[in-house]
């Protein structure tokens, strides 16, 4: 909750600032981005550390409750993430590409759903992976 506290102002008045600098110079704007995103992947990479390598006395306790900690979850979470930004990227190109087609030549309209459709299949995987892992956890 105390990171809530703190994390939503700071976010705030870090995209007040951002508006009042892409305003002044765009090119000063796209390194503050490139230099949050870099601030937030470090961020990330951080949490992970702290979750992974929690030292002899993460493992002890785990040991002591029967778990083995939240790796699943994490490799779960991953399996979604990744399946469905592929799939995004996927159904943008062949959705376009299939609505060009169709412009010209309409009749090949159930083919161009087929593939659309699987395309979109690339997320079902990412769902039965994590369904796979957390049922192992």
């Amino acid at each position: 909750m105390t990171a809530w506290l703190i994390g939503v102002p700071a976010l705030i008045a870090g995209a007040i600032l951002g508006a009042l600098l892409a305003r002044r110079s765009p090119h000063s704007a796209k390194r503050a981005l490139l230099a949050v995103n870099g601030a937030l992947l470090a961020a990330g990479l951080a949490l992970l550390i702290v979750v992974f390598g929690g030292g002899a006395a993460h493992a002890s306790t785990a040991a002591a409750a029967g778990t083995s900690g939240n790796s699943a979850l994490i490799g779960a979470g991953i399996a979604i993430a990744g399946s469905s930004i592929g799939a995004g990227i996927a159904v943008a190109y062949t959705g376009a590409a299939a609505l060009a087609a169709m412009s010209e030549r309409p009749e090949i309209f159930g083919r161009a759903i087929v593939v659309v459709g699987l395309a979109e299949g690339i997320a079902i995987y990412g769902l039965v992976v994590a369904v796979i892992l957390t049922g192992k956890s």
